[in-house]
């Protein structure tokens, strides 16, 4: 039986794979990173669907063509601000 590592090597050496894997990769990076804020904040999805103003629903293709547009590769950080999230709801920022 092949392990996983085996069969991902033995892809990789496939060029149409490498770059699926990399926008796989990418968006799930992107998915995680998100979920990661989220739970930082000690929210619930509806909470931060509350939040943004309603339901919101990114869209990643759109994130990728923006990166082959400009050359780039996608890389997402979320840092926690200086400020409280509450203080500026109430700054209205």
């Amino acid at each position: 039986m092949i392990t996983l590592e085996e069969l991902k090597k033995r892809l990789s050496r496939n060029p149409r794979f490498l770059k699926e894997y990399e926008q796989a990769d990418a968006e799930y990076s992107l998915v995680e990173s998100l979920i990661e804020a989220r739970l930082s904040a000690d929210l619930t999805q509806a909470q931060v669907a509350e939040r943004m103003g309603g339901m919101v629903s990114p869209s990643f293709t759109t994130l990728r063509r923006f990166a082959v547009a400009t050359g780039t590769k996608i890389q997402v950080n979320f840092v926690p601000l200086e400020v409280s999230v509450e203080d500026e709801r109430a700054n209205g920022t």
